[in-house]
């Protein structure tokens, strides 16, 4: 396996020491509910995390809770509430939209509020090794003592102090210095210190949350592009400056989310909380989409983009579905040794180490989907000829659909049940009586065609597909599925 590394510029092999990977990823800054491009961050590396376990590494994967910094403090005041309030009401908030979108807990959610001590030792470390220097409370990192500062975002010293994104304070040492600990304000959360009541900035949070539950140095460290600097470039330098060791081995950095050529951003109001999208669309299909591009380059987001992947998510389900009604009306034929389709079981022989090469090449899901999509396309074929014999192939076609969609998080629904589940949201009523109904069409239909009404059999059909329900004709036998989720109905 393969990954791009931001530190090196290039792929590398990535071969942790044995079969554990240490893996930490940003997590959210809880002053509100996170947004569409926000997911992207966290969905990458919830399937990073599922693809590395399916080629049977054990990950141990830390992902922060960022439940004290400028951005709460300020939306709290503008709401009048208490910022420890509204933290809690935001993560009980990122829990619910995380489960949402199919993304399994980390290991270890450490909150930056419960490793104060830990930030205060580190900080002690530093300006033991004159790397910080106390101002009025405030506490500072020395960035030009540090001689590796730039080497994970590619910047210069001479170019930062130009005029790229730092803290200005006219009380620091040079310009480019930033905050690890600063001094309490009238009204904000605040802790004992030696240096006077304050609170952490927010780079040093992240550097004692990673280290304290993956060790000094750990295989892999992830986020957005948008965090490599300043955030991730200040890790390294105040991480590495305590310990003398490399903090990651590999750093990993997902795409931005842009919306008609600009970022979305809150500052820009062009955005989207995930969890709106998710209940319009379902998760799956939110997962679809971004899967479908390049983790590392940026994605459009657009409605339009999110309904072709739902429309596609319900192909595949579609598809498991006829191969288990298929399954079910047959014989029961269990052995394939003699497969009436050698071509076809040669292929399916094939196609799970086609997956692996093209997720192994920096972690492509784009071409991993390709693979099960092509799979998909050949089954469906496959499905129209055929026979009873064919049984023990389809079946094989049905599991490598579900286990190479089980580290993307996709297709792992049983089918019926979730197409019941469906009906019940969409017409609020129960699911047994909306499916009786289109069963009892799709009779009428039958007994129709079968009187010569073709033109009356033929506007049931047009009209059931109007509403997003596909008949399929096939051994005189009519099968009826979901071309489509309605609006507002996500699972």
């Amino acid at each position: 396996m393969r990954l791009y590394n931001t530190l090196t510029r290039r792929e590398e092999e990535f071969a942790p020491e044995g079969r554990i990977v240490r893996m930490y990823a940003c997590g959210p800054t809880v002053h509100d509910r996170f947004t569409i491009a926000n997911a992207r961050a966290f969905l990458t590396f919830d399937v990073l995390r599922r693809y590395l376990e399916f080629k049977g590494y054990k990950v141990i994967y830390t992902q922060n809770i960022t439940d004290i910094e400028d951005k709460i403090i300020n939306r709290a005041r503008e709401l009048g509430v208490p910022p420890q309030e509204l933290a809690e009401q935001n993560i009980r908030a990122f829990f619910e939209d995380r489960e949402k979108l199919g993304i399994a807990p980390p290991t270890y959610q450490p909150r930056a509020t419960e490793v104060i001590p830990q930030i205060i030792e580190f900080i002690s470390d530093l300006l033991e090794r004159g790397y910080a220097y106390i101002v009025d409370g405030d506490v500072y990192y020395r960035v030009r003592r540090f001689s590796g500062y730039g080497k994970l975002s590619g910047k210069d010293l001479e170019e930062l102090e130009a005029g790229a994104r730092v803290e200005p304070d006219p009380r620091k040492e040079d310009p480019l210095d930033f905050a690890l600990w600063k001094a309490s304000k009238p009204g904000e959360p605040a802790w004992d210190s030696p240096w006077g009541k304050g609170r952490p900035g927010w780079h040093i949070e992240c550097s004692v949350m990673a280290q304290s539950t993956l060790g000094e140095t750990i295989d892999i460290h992830g986020g957005g592009a948008d965090l490599i600097f300043p955030h991730h470039e200040n890790e390294i330098a105040q991480s590495e400056a305590r310990t003398g060791k490399p903090l990651a081995r590999f750093w990993v950095h997902n795409g931005l989310v842009m919306v008609g050529g600009e970022e979305m951003h809150k500052s820009l109001g062009n955005f989207e909380y995930a969890r709106d999208i998710v209940d319009r669309y379902g998760k799956e299909a939110v997962r679809l989409f971004f899967l479908s591009k390049h983790y590392r380059k940026p994605v459009n987001f657009s409605h339009e983009a999110v309904e072709e992947a739902q429309a596609a998510v319900e192909r595949v389900y579609n598809l498991l579905e006829e191969i288990e009604a298929s399954l079910s009306s047959g014989p029961g034929i269990e052995t394939e040794a003699e497969s009436p389709d050698p071509a076809f079981s040669a292929y399916l022989d094939g196609v799970k180490a086609e997956f692996e090469q093209e997720m192994d090449s920096d972690f492509n899901t784009a071409g991993g989907l390709g693979v099960i999509f092509e799979l998909v396309r050949r089954t469906n074929a496959f499905l129209q000829v055929a026979g009873p014999e064919d049984q023990p192939l389809l079946r094989r076609a049905g599991e490598l659909i579900r286990e190479l969609g089980r580290p993307l998080g996709l297709f792992q629904e049983e089918p019926r049940a979730r197409r019941r589940a469906i009906i019940a949201g969409t017409a609020g009523i129960s699911a047994g009586l909306e499916e009786g109904l289109i069963n009892l069409l799709v009779e009428v239909r039958s007994e129709l065609r079968a009187k010569g009404e073709f033109a009356l059999a033929d506007r049931i059909r047009a009209r059931l597909n109007e509403l997003g329900i596909e008949l399929r004709d096939k051994d005189g036998e009519t099968r009826w599925s979901l071309k489509r989720l309605p609006q507002g109905q996500g699972q």
